[in-house]
């Protein structure tokens, strides 16, 4: 085995390592009840070359982005996904919790809860 395919072996042993549901998954978020789970994308690229010299190269990219958040309240599990792809998993988190904090305040007040979508 040349050093380029050692190289890339132990890469790519380390990703699948890496790569579990867990890293798919994010850490449950907390909140009066209402629980929050970041769901995310992984993709990764890889290039390997190597001259009969002993001259090669090796390249590789990869991304992360949020895709969903699993959400679980008294009324059940649902699934937000990201609808827009620059879009932040940050945002998804603040519009739920905006979403709870309203539907909250109108039952406190006394109105009457919109069922959700």
């Amino acid at each position: 085995m040349t050093n380029l395919e050692a190289l890339l072996k132990t890469t790519v042993d380390e990703l699948d390592r890496l790569l579990t549901a867990k890293s798919v998954l994010g850490d449950p978020i907390d909140r009066d009840g209402i629980t929050v789970i970041p769901l995310v994308s992984f993709g990764f690229g890889f290039a390997a070359g190597d001259r009969s010299g002993g001259n090669g190269g090796i390249g590789a990219g990869g991304g992360v982005k949020p895709v969903a958040a699993i959400i679980l309240d008294k009324n059940g599990v649902r699934i937000e996904s990201v609808q827009d792809a620059t879009t932040s998993l940050a945002h998804v988190i603040a519009d739920t919790a905006t979403g709870i904090v309203e539907r909250r305040a109108a039952r406190t007040a006394g109105g009457a809860e919109k069922p959700s979508d």
